[in-house]
């Protein structure tokens, strides 16, 4: 079953829809069981975030359609703007 984007921001009034942005950097770093995947994109100066089990191929340079939120988070008592993604895909 897949994820309808419409749906989703019909549910939730702060997400996003971005489509069809270039991935600039893909980083990957394990974090427990789960892998934690930041995006940056072309034109965006804040970092897209999200987890998955397993590893990913890399999407720097693919174009992707991305579902997010903002949200925040402290590193050393400095608060960071970060876009946590709710859904994914390759465009």
């Amino acid at each position: 079953m897949k994820s309808d984007p419409d749906k989703l921001l019909k549910k939730n009034t702060q997400l996003n829809q971005l489509d069809a942005a270039k991935v600039t950097s893909h980083v990957q770093r394990e974090r427990g069981d789960w892998f934690l995947n930041t995006l940056m994109l072309e034109g965006y100066t804040v970092a897209f975030k999200y987890s998955r089990k397993k590893r990913y191929r890399s999407l720097q340079g693919a174009s992707v359609n991305l579902t997010y939120y903002p949200a925040t988070e402290g590193v050393a008592g400095i608060e960071f703007e970060f876009m946590k993604v709710v859904r994914i895909r390759r465009s």
